[in-house]
């Protein structure tokens, strides 16, 4: 027995709500299916850290912006198809582009000046290390 890969026909909604979203999602009358850019994200914890891992081929790490802001962790930047056409036509374009913002709220346990990012072959891996919950109870001597 061999496994066939299910290849889903996305332009055939498959239920009324999915009508209703392709109408006011995709640009309906032209025709042209919608190429909004949404990374894949993977996320992993360890008992020393959390990892974030984005799927963004074909994006260069200047165009990527991460930013840091009351727990809340965003990651956007933006897949631009390659403007040089000439003497290209193409026959089929599957790839998204845009813009793209994604944003997680970290837990309270983590270390924000350690953080750390790096990216290589299509994936960006932001490391996140945790930190010993310090306590906040106090003991208070009775006099």
């Amino acid at each position: 027995m061999a496994l066939i890969k299910y290849h889903h026909n996305h332009y055939t909604p498959a239920s009324f709500s999915n009508i209703v979203d392709r109408f006011f999602n995709d640009n309906f009358f032209s025709g042209e299916v919608s190429s909004n850019f949404t990374p894949t994200v993977d996320v992993v914890e360890t008992d020393e850290q959390f990892e974030i891992r984005f799927s963004i081929p074909g994006i260069d790490k200047d165009h990527i912006k991460i930013d840091l802001d009351k727990g809340k962790l965003t990651v956007s930047g933006e897949r631009k198809m390659e403007e040089k056409t000439e003497n290209r036509n193409y026959r089929s374009v599957e790839t998204k582009f845009g813009t793209f913002s994604r944003s997680f709220y970290l837990p309270e346990n983590i270390n924000e000046d350690k953080i750390e990012a790096d990216q290589k072959n299509g994936v960006l891996n932001v490391v996140i290390p945790k930190e010993e919950l310090k306590s906040t109870v106090k003991q208070i001597a009775i006099k």
